[in-house]
């Protein structure tokens, strides 16, 4: 019986890898719905743990599964249950609420080189930092600002017509549940190579899982040091970019360059005191992003009336000592300058908005802001 099931299990497999022969060698995912076929390449290798999980419900070898699940295909039958078009299309929950799960929940498992960067990107869904089980997602643009909060753990090589054709159904109004079900009707997982086939997803899960936090230490510190190498680059052409601008360049430590243009050795403000600051934000190939300058805004056509009718425009009052609730490159520059000051600053990413971005600033954003502080604030 064991050898008649091994003997089927290889001829399904082998009938898997034929029928994708153009495919490279990898770990792939087959989902088989009612609205057509699509193939995700799985990045084992970046995120065992996520992928093994993945895998292991696919199989029934998920080794956290209770054991009236354990040998069945978790995935079968199950829906695309929350479907939002021009963002991405969602499944895994075989309760079809969105507030269904495995029975257990796993740590966010991050790499810095899998990013929702592009259409097709196959990532966990989850309701907060470390509540991973069987949801996942498929994206339908570029979403940046779900970087370092939901784990990529794949990507669509086939299919993203069928992606797009799902995120065009009919919807309800308010839970955005597809009118008509659209059904995950199997997943398969298909192995090409020696590496992908030596995938043991359960002994991948319960090995890797404990080693997720350190993992990921190693990760970021790794990915800072790569960052701070590339702003000490950027920095440097933004010194060389800012050669005609006269004034005193203050270069510190932790990687901020100032170019204070006017010194007006004013007041130095105690800590106990709110400044007024002025400021117009850029990105590093000259885009305005903000400003609290009208004349600026409207030099970069950038200008909005209803703003200027409501006061938008003039300096805001902050507290001039480390409790500012600034990001960290912009309260260092500030507490660097007396009242009176202009300066040009060069503010990299990590003492920016950082990996997560803000508003319209994508994550890992280096930026140049002119500050001024105008006087003290009553």
């Amino acid at each position: 019986m064991k050898i008649l099931f091994l003997t089927i299990l290889l001829s399904f497999t082998s009938c898997e890898q034929q029928k994708y022969p153009d495919l490279e060698d990898g770990l792939y995912a087959e989902f088989v719905t009612n609205k057509g076929i699509m193939v995700a390449k799985l990045y084992y290798k970046e995120a065992p743990v996520t992928v093994a999980n993945f895998v292991g419900l696919v199989e029934g070898t998920q080794p956290n599964l209770p054991d009236s699940l354990k040998g069945k295909r978790y995935y079968d039958g199950t829906t695309f249950h929350r479907v939002i078009d021009k963002f991405m299309i969602q499944g895994g929950d075989p309760t079809g609420s969105g507030s269904g799960n495995p029975g257990y929940a796993f740590l966010d498992e991050f790499h810095p080189d899998l990013k929702h960067s592009k259409p097709g990107i196959l990532s966990m869904a989850n309701s907060g930092p470390a509540t991973n089980g069987s949801q996942f997602f498929i994206t339908e643009v570029p979403t940046p600002n779900l970087d370092n909060r939901h784990a990529v753990f794949g990507e669509l090589v086939i299919g993203l017509e069928v992606q797009d054709t799902i995120s065009n159904v009919a919807v309800s109004q308010g839970n955005n549940k597809p009118v008509e079900p659209v059904v995950i009707e199997t997943i398969n997982i298909i192995r090409k190579g020696q590496d992908a086939e030596a995938f043991d997803a359960a002994k991948v899960y319960t090995e890797d899982l404990p080693k997720i936090e350190e993992r990921q230490k190693q990760l970021k510190e790794e990915e800072q040091a790569k960052m701070k190498e590339s702003a000490k680059l950027a920095g440097q052409e933004f010194l060389k970019k800012s050669e005609a601008l006269e004034g005193t360049v203050k270069e510190l430590p932790t990687g901020l360059i100032m170019i204070v243009t006017e010194a007006e050795n004013g007041v130095k403000p105690t800590s106990a005191q709110k400044v007024l600051v002025n400021y117009a934000g850029y990105f590093e190939d000259g885009r305005l992003f903000d400003t609290s300058w009208a004349e600026v805004a409207k030099e970069n056509n950038a200008y909005n009336e209803q703003r200027d009718t409501q006061g938008g425009y003039k300096p805001f009052p902050m507290i001039y000592n480390e409790t500012a609730q600034l990001v960290p490159g912009f309260r260092e520059a500030m507490l660097n300058m007396n009242v009176g000051d202009k300066a040009r600053v060069f503010i990299p990413s990590y003492l920016g908005y950082g990996a997560n971005g803000m508003g319209p600033i994508p994550p890992n954003t280096n930026l140049v802001f002119d500050l001024e502080i105008s006087g003290l604030a009553e």
